[in-house]
């Protein structure tokens, strides 16, 4: 019989923290914090397999009910209650847990088993009828909402009625005869809503609530979160079932969510927020405004609200007891949920907690420094793609700022935008490509795709942990959480700070770090690359064996790249050299030509500017490898648009106006990306790849005479095919540069390769190899032809081939290591077998994603390229891919 259910508590558990594939994060956890002793209501795990057939079939496995039925009676042991019984009745939580933390993207449902006679049992076991039937009318919403489909706004609209019905503010004003009526309102609600009434046997409440938190993980929200964090589909969740423990008793009772460690700096300091008398969703919802942990926070947040360290000081022991317990065990900064009944601490999760790029840094250093971590392991524990946040620039400390309000600096960074007050309109406009700034009073998970498309979020409710604050966390998003002082009127379209009121689509600026919102825009300075960020970027360039490049052209690009550490230009993409407006009319005039005389014409124009080019370049890299590719793309993309430029080029050219459009529609071409480009363009107009090879030497001659650098150019034949192709190219390279050498009387030593972004090169790399001295795998056009995707309109279906599951992720953004990294790994294969000592590397943006580059090692390529902004990403994932190989090696 397969095991579908482990269960938890009574100090022991039958799960383990590395079954989080099984269990699910939260699962795992729950089972590791009940094995080693911490206080953890009992409950039980319904596995990850069963999602996966659940969402399949639409059915459980066989075995599955006995095994709940069985962990149900564990739980009753435990607690000595019983899940139904009106005298003694046992509450539950059912939790969803995926593998990965996916925070409020899926459901949850709080003290199921409560029903018209179980709350009274609950009213005499705990003497405290307000807290039962506020636990009812709780669970009612909740329950409606996440299973029953009935909207959140119908069950917020009775309780704001009752409040202003009796004069109060604050749900905790409510007296139990008022709960008694809202819960009347609800169960009435949901039965006009649905036409069932609202179910009051809890075994059925019980399985509709599991069906439910499966069912969530194919919800709008989570599919998104998926697609934006590449968490494939086939994962799935698993379903935590858990004894209820009450925060919301009396005073003596909170609830409340930590960081081992500030989670925005990794300051090494207790970081959470508490509610007295509240449930979870109370705190990470931003219904009521938490209050500080530490004395500590609570001063450096200006709050006036006492701190737990004051309020409940023997929980606070207890609970930095924990703290030290569960860094001890698990090494790394936890994000901790916990509550307080009768005075008694509760654990009801831990997992690694989401930290700023900034914070992980600090904390992997420090841990390190402390003797917890070997620098191999801190490596490890930093997240690549998360370096992203580090490498732009923040506010300039030195510009003005108009402050209109003040939050709580929940995620760092700077951004400014123009303000939107819908998730759907953030996107919208982001689309569009404009920069907004998301303004919500509270963010939800429906909100995720405007939170991504934001370049930051603003919200008036909510703390440190609120939902807006762990997701942009997580994004590296800047947030001001909480700003209270601020009013956003949704119908209005105004946000309203003090004496200033602001419409949408107004600038506004906000410093993450320090909470405070500006209006208009800021200007911003560049990072600091120092401190943490050298000490880990040194420890990874220790175990790394890939070399890492950079895809740059421009003297500004170059100096960026090499800051960040790179060792080389992969890829030097000649053509964006010719756009500049003093050069376009030359490219064109040489386009238009009719005879190769008129080309030379136009390319004697753009000889010197392009041997500049190489100049600075060369001067910026100080003999780093250079790799420069040739012309690659269609002529179409030079040609004039308007008649302006017609008639521009024309008079240049001294030719008619007539000629030239009848030269044009000579050019035009169906499928220019399949046509007359890269080397086709060098077989076809021999003189426009003379001119550019005559460029490059020119400079390596300059810059040696001027630096004394040895240059070592290496010139890449882009979309060669076809062996003859390059035998040819290469000859006209050899030929120019011999000329060049001996015109300086200087040696000059040089590669020449070529681009292997065609299916056939890859297939026929054996035979290319015997003319190159080194391939460069163009991940994007290979993944184009391979596929028979355009990448720059597959945008409009890819998102519906994710979500059916036909592809995980997006082929340009991380590699297809089935199709595209069998065609690399074959061309490798056949090409070091033609020629042992071919240089290998990829150019293609897949060069700075962490999946693909772990395939680039683990395929032997020497280097990827990546933009210069990625090259630290790159440096880190191929530290921990050559770290992930020697583990497997042991």
């Amino acid at each position: 019989m397969s095991k579908w259910v482990y269960n938890f508590g009574g100090g022991d558990s039958e799960g383990r923290s590395d079954m989080r594939n099984l269990l699910g994060g939260k699962g795992a956890n729950l089972a590791e914090m009940a094995s080693i002793g911490l206080p953890v209501p009992p409950g039980f795990t319904i596995t990850t397999e069963v999602c996966a057939h659940f969402t399949e079939t639409s059915e459980y496995p066989d075995d599955v009910a006995k095994q709940v039925e069985e962990g149900l009676k564990h739980i009753e042991q435990i607690t000595g209650a019983k899940f139904g019984d009106a005298s003694n009745p046992l509450l539950v939580s059912v939790r969803s847990g995926a593998r990965v933390s996916m925070p409020g993207m899926m459901d949850t449902v709080l003290n199921l088993g409560l029903n018209d006679s179980t709350v009274e049992g609950l009213a005499r076991q705990s003497n405290d009828e307000r807290f039962a039937y506020d636990s009812y009318r709780r669970f009612i919403q909740m329950f409606g909402d996440v299973v029953l489909g009935v909207d959140h706004y119908h069950f917020e609209e009775i309780l704001e009625l009752a409040k202003e019905d009796r004069g109060v503010n604050l749900d905790t004003e409510l007296t139990a005869e008022d709960w008694k009526g809202v819960i009347e309102q609800y169960k009435a609600k949901i039965a006009d809503e649905i036409g069932t009434p609202f179910p009051q046997d809890p075994k059925d409440q019980l399985w509709a609530a599991i069906a439910a938190v499966f069912q969530s993980w194919t919800n709008q929200r989570a599919v998104t979160y998926r697609r934006l964090h590449q968490i494939p589909e086939a994962w799935g969740t698993a379903v935590n079932i858990q004894a209820m423990v009450f925060g919301n008793m009396g005073d003596d009772c909170a609830t409340g969510v930590a960081f081992t460690r500030d989670p925005s700096t990794g300051e090494n300091e207790f970081y959470g927020e508490y509610l007295v008398n509240a449930q979870g969703e109370d705190v990470v919802a931003g219904i009521r405004t938490p209050q500080n942990i530490t004395v500590r926070s609570k001063e450096k947040q200006g709050s006036d609200m006492p701190a737990m360290e004051e309020v409940m000081p023997d929980v606070f022991r207890q609970l930095l007891e924990v703290r030290g317990l569960l860094e001890q065990h698990y090494r790394d900064m936890q994000d901790i949920e916990f509550t307080v009944q009768g005075g008694k601490l509760y654990m009801l999760q831990t997992r690694a907690g989401k930290r700023t790029a900034k914070a992980a840094l600090k904390i992997a250093v420090d841990m390190v420094q402390d003797g917890v971590l070997t620098e191999e392991e801190a490596v490890q524990r930093v997240d690549p793609a998360s370096l992203d946040q580090l490498l732009h620039p923040t506010l300039d400390p030195e510009a003005e700022r108009k402050v209109i309000g003040r939050g709580l600096p929940a995620s760092p960074g700077a951004a400014s935008g123009a303000i939107v007050f819908t998730a759907d309109n953030a996107e919208k406009l982001a689309n569009d490509g404009q920069k907004v700034i998301l303004c919500r009073i509270e963010t939800s998970p429906e909100d995720i795709h405007g939170m991504h498309a934001a370049k930051g979020i603003l919200t008036t409710r909510g703390g440190m942990t609120s939902h807006a604050a762990v997701v942009a966390r997580g994004m590296g998003r800047p947030c001001v959480a909480g700003a209270g002082e601020l009013r956003i009127d949704y119908k209005s379209g105004v946000l309203r700070a003090g004496a200033v009121e602001l419409k949408e689509g107004d600038l506004i600026t906000l410093d993450g770090a320090t909470g405070e919102i500006i209006q208009g825009h800021v200007p911003t300075v560049e990072p600091e690359l120092s401190g943490d960020f050298a000490h880990l970027m040194e420890w990874a360039d220790r175990v790394r064996t890939l070399k890492v490049r950079t895809n740059a052209e421009t003297p500004t690009d170059c100096r960026t790249a090499v800051s960040f550490g790179a060792e080389g230009i992969g890829l030097c993409r000649t053509e964006h050299m010719f756009f500049e407006a003093d050069r376009i009319v030359a490219v064109r005039e040489m386009i238009l030509a009719e005879s190769e005389e008129g080309r030379r014409k136009a390319l004697e124009k753009l000889l010197p500017m392009q041997r500049q080019d190489f100049i600075d370049i060369f001067r910026i890299m100080k003999g780093l490898p250079v790799t420069i590719r040739l012309l690659d793309p269609p002529l179409h993309e030079f040609l004039p648009n308007g008649e302006a430029e017609i008639e521009e080029v024309s008079r240049s050219a001294g030719v008619p106006v007539e000629q030239t459009r009848a030269r044009m529609l000579k050019l035009h071409e169906v499928n220019p990306m399949l046509g007359h480009r890269g080397c086709r363009l060098g077989i076809t107009y021999p003189e426009i790849y003379e001119m550019q090879v005559r460029a490059i030497f020119e400079a390596a001659v300059e810059v040696h005479k001027r630096d004394g650098d040895t240059i070592v150019p290496e010139i890449m034949i882009p979309l060669v095919s076809v062996k003859k192709e390059l035998e040819i190219l290469r000859a006209l390279v050899e030929r120019v540069a011999q000329e060049v050498m001996e015109h300086h009387t200087q040696k000059i030593q040089y590669l020449v390769g070529t681009m292997i972004e065609l299916p056939r090169a890859a297939l026929r790399a054996a035979d290319i190899a015997e003319e190159a001295d080194f391939f460069s795998f163009g991940t994007n056009d290979l993944t184009q032809t391979t596929f028979g995707l355009s990448r720059d309109d597959a945008g409009n279906f890819l998102p519906s081939y994710q979500s059916q599951g036909i592809l995980e992720q997006d082929p340009f953004i991380s590699l297809d290591q089935e199709g595209v990294g069998e065609l690399v790994s074959i061309a490798t294969e056949r090409g070091r077998k033609a020629r042992p000592g071919i240089k290998l590397g990829i150019c293609g943006e897949h060069g700075g994603d962490p999946s693909s580059i772990r395939f680039c090692h683990e395929t032997g390529l020497e280097y990827v390229s990546c933009s210069p902004f990625r090259v630290p990403i790159a440096r880190l994932a191929a530290a921990q891919a050559a770290l992930e190989e020697a583990e497997r090696d042991v």
